[in-house]
């Protein structure tokens, strides 16, 4: 996968995350994963489609998940991943995905992204869009997120 298709997705986790109070934002690991996902947690997907075409999914464990939604309401506790944590995480894929596509439209590569789906679960199985998937690991406060990226070429 190309390159410029990967660093939206990144700009975007280093601009957004340090809006919504983490101070501490880093990229861990990116490597080549297999089409299927299987995941347990919180898996959001977001669709692309125009100049490219595929998937995003974000994935991250559930009492990360219930820590992220706390930041981004200001620390409220979260003791459930209940519809309001579930509605943070959904906004939380809106604004990085929505964040990317306009880095994309500066390049002159136009997109759409679809809204966001959120699932969670101890067992969720994803087939990507694309047989070469690229899984970017990176962390905010110490919290591990996964960007998994698909695109059809």
């Amino acid at each position: 996968m190309d390159v410029k298709y990967v660093n939206p997705f990144l700009e975007a986790f280093t601009s957004v995350m340090p809006q919504l109070g983490f101070q501490n934002v880093n990229k861990t690991n990116v490597s080549v994963e297999k089409q299927e996902i299987k995941k347990a947690g919180v898996v959001i997907i977001v669709g692309i489609v125009g100049a490219i075409k595929g998937n995003v999914v974000y994935c991250i464990d559930l009492e990360g998940a219930k820590n992220v939604a706390s930041t981004m309401m200001m620390g409220m506790p979260i003791n459930e991943f209940d519809e309001m944590a579930q509605s943070a995480l959904s906004e939380l894929a809106n604004m990085l995905t929505a964040n990317a596509a306009t880095i994309f439209f500066g390049q002159g590569i136009h997109i759409d992204i679809s809204t966001p789906a959120v699932l969670f679960g101890d067992d969720i199985t994803i087939k990507m869009s694309s047989s070469q998937v690229l899984c970017i690991r990176l962390t905010a406060d110490q919290i591990p997120i996964e960007i998994n990226i698909a695109f059809e070429h």
